[in-house]
């Protein structure tokens, strides 16, 4: 795994009701549920997440892997310039880390702090 891998934490996760997350769930394999170092802020619509040092900031999402080549560059422009892909180690439930995509969140509001770090939670 590796730079064919992407880590989905709101609008890309499986039950997202948009095209977007269809297009990640017809064309690429879904790993399972995964977590990484970072803050999580509700924007509204959808969440951001910016990258963290602090032990106890975890993000919560998913691993996929893609099978599309081409898929990447259209989410490139689904996440837009707000959000920068960059890699990062996400963990997977049984401790492996796995070196994967993520859009971190570059804007200038961050909203309200999702201490859960689970979108879908939104507490």
């Amino acid at each position: 795994m590796g730079a064919d891998c992407l880590f989905v934490y709101g609008t890309l996760r499986r039950g997202s009701n948009n095209k977007f997350a269809r297009l990640l769930e017809d064309r690429a394999q879904f790993l399972g549920a995964a977590r990484v170092p970072g803050r999580l802020y509700d924007l509204g619509p959808y969440p951001g997440a910016v990258a963290s040092n602090q032990p106890d900031d975890r993000v919560h999402g998913e691993l996929h892997r893609l099978t599309d080549p081409q898929l990447l560059p259209l989410l490139d422009d689904y996440e837009g310039a707000e959000f920068e892909r960059a890699s990062v180690a996400a963990q997977t439930e049984n401790g492996e880390r796995v070196e994967c995509w993520i859009y971190w969140y570059r804007g200038a509001e961050k909203g309200r702090r999702i201490l859960s770090g689970d979108w879908f939670l939104r507490v």
